[in-house]
């Protein structure tokens, strides 16, 4: 009897924003993977400027192109997300050697938490290597350009925020 194995990977991050780069570790996996969940921490411990339910609807429209692709909010260990859904696989980007550091601590923290889960690293493409959130917000709060950096969307949601937050 043939059996088939599905390989799901968990992206895992805060998305927020969403971010171009993000976007492209999202695309990537998806020809890599027969399914990608991406999975949107929620931290009551973490100030955000985005709630995650406005996160997990930006992702879902952001990440519409892909069929294998779903998102999905989670508040607890990642890898408890994985071996609840049957994924063998964590995926992280990696923008420079200071994420990979942050990354592979982490990594070998989950690998302790959970041995059946594998965490791989996928490199950004140069043209994001710049892009970080909390690069992005500041910009968006003083008025900068950021369209290079979020979708459209994220750009528009991101000046509703931003100007609520400053007429207050």
């Amino acid at each position: 009897m043939l059996q088939i194995i599905m390989t799901i990977a968990v992206f895992p991050g805060s998305f927020d924003p969403p971010t171009y780069g993000h976007l492209n570790i999202i695309e990537r996996a998806s020809k890599l993977f027969d399914k990608v969940d991406v999975v949107v921490a929620v931290n009551s411990n973490k100030k955000y400027l985005f709630d995650s339910e406005e996160r997990v609807e930006m992702m879902k429209a952001l990440t519409e192109p892909w069929q294998n692709v779903s998102v999905h909010s989670w508040n607890r260990l990642i890898v408890e997300y994985a071996e609840k859904n049957n994924a063998k696989v964590l995926l992280r980007g990696i923008r420079n050697t200071n994420d990979f550091a942050y990354e592979f601590d982490l990594s070998l923290m989950n690998h302790n938490l959970n041995s059946n889960i594998e965490t791989l690293f996928i490199p950004t493409e140069p043209r994001y290597v710049i892009v970080k959130s909390s690069s992005i917000k500041e910009l968006a709060m003083f008025g900068g350009d950021i369209s290079s950096m979020v979708p459209p969307i994220v750009c528009e949601e991101m000046k509703k925020k931003y100007k609520n937050i400053i007429s207050k």
